[in-house]
């Protein structure tokens, strides 16, 4: 097959990014022909050429609605879709989604959407959450197959009317697996070592995790804080305001995540809403117990418990408790690992999800009598 990817920005490196990367990457190595569209040409498109993918930007998608430019990126999009004629489209994020399947609806192409949690979801202000579930309605009606990280999000586009049950699958996310030296051993001395991989922006929530940590400030802990973003100045600032600087790590962006996360002893992903973070999910591959609110899909990887601790949003004192816990208890992060990693094998493996997305296209190409 010949198979156009889009997504909305290439100045950032989120989990959608690293999820379509991952899939386009295995497509392209199954021989099929790849084409990967950015918006702009930032960090995450010289990342994508570093892995061998032929990658189109585009000048006029940008994440922000304005009607004028956005026309603009939709006949941008028919452009480069008539120029690579492919054989089926898979686009990603919600600004994306919505000018993609615009485009693709033009050319006569067949589209699908891959939500990685919808912007109408709980946690969103009303008046956004209204605008995001009247343009996904309309775009749902240009899908041949809108896929969802989350069984929450299929029940959530279903409950508000986005698509139909014939149009949604829910496909877990999945990871592709590292070496096994690249797990955590939690061998690291006294001092136990958190990590948090995660974009510095909604709607992750690192100041409730700071504000949470300064009360088991006399624990032998220290934090490093991977990813960067627009609230990167104020979370440092609150770090030094609680005085935590000399124990908060700010790493940026990293090539590195699945080391670091090796040299870790627990996870912690603390946000407002999400889908069905990857994050979480290298962070079970690594071997390390996780704590995470119990937000949009996050709750159908992390067993409250058994391969961490599910905490309530905005709960920061059931998160003080729970970190509490796991610092003081090395056996309990050690068993909560590796019950972790089994279930990492089980359900969200890469395999397991790459199949599934290409019985996705062969569905639907077969359904347009394209095979």
């Amino acid at each position: 097959m010949k198979i156009a990817y889009l997504i909305t920005r290439s100045d950032t490196v989120g989990g959608a990014h690293v999820h379509m990367k991952d899939i386009a990457l295995a497509a392209q190595a199954g021989g099929h022909e790849v084409e990967v569209l950015v918006g702009g040409n930032g960090p995450y498109a010289a990342l994508l050429r570093s892995n061998g993918l032929n990658v189109f930007n585009l000048h006029h998608l940008i994440r922000p609605i304005r009607p004028y430019v956005d026309a603009l990126a939709v006949l941008e999009c028919r452009r480069a879709f008539k120029r690579f004629r492919p054989d089926i489209i898979h686009v990603h994020s919600t600004k994306a989604g919505l000018v993609g399947r615009a485009a693709a609806k033009l050319v006569g192409i067949p589209v699908v959407f891959t939500a990685h949690g919808w912007a109408f979801t709980e946690g969103i202000a009303e008046r956004s959450r209204r605008l995001a579930v009247f343009l996904e309605r309309r775009a749902a009606q240009l899908s041949n197959a809108i896929i969802c990280v989350s069984e929450y999000d299929r029940r959530l586009a279903l409950e508000f009317g986005v698509g139909h049950e014939g149009l949604l699958t829910r496909i877990h996310n999945g990871v592709p697996d590292v070496a096994s030296d690249l797990r955590s051993d939690g061998a690291n001395g006294n001092t136990v070592r958190i990590v948090s991989v995660a974009r510095l922006d909604a709607p992750k929530d690192h100041m409730l995790l700071l504000d949470a940590l300064t009360t088991v400030r006399e624990m032998p802990w220290e934090l490093e804080l991977i990813g960067d973003g627009p609230l990167t100045n104020g979370v440092q600032r609150r770090a030094r305001d609680l005085g935590l600087s000399d124990r908060v790590v700010f790493s940026g962006l990293r090539n590195d995540v699945p080391q670091r996360l090796a040299q870790a002893d627990l996870f912690a992903l603390i946000s407002d809403w999400e889908g069905l973070p990857l994050s979480i999910l290298e962070a079970m591959r690594a071997q390390l117990p996780v704590i995470a609110s119990n937000v949009g899909g996050v709750g159908e990887s992390v067993t409250d418990g058994t391969t961490g601790f599910l905490v309530p949003k905005g709960g920061g004192a059931v998160l003080a408790d729970r970190l509490k816990r796991l610092l003081c208890d090395r056996p309990l992060r050690l068993q909560m690992g590796r019950e972790g990693r089994i279930v990492y094998e089980r359900k969200f493996s890469f395999e397991v999800m790459y199949r599934r997305t290409q019985d996705v296209y062969q569905s639907v190409l077969h359904q347009q009598g394209r095979l």
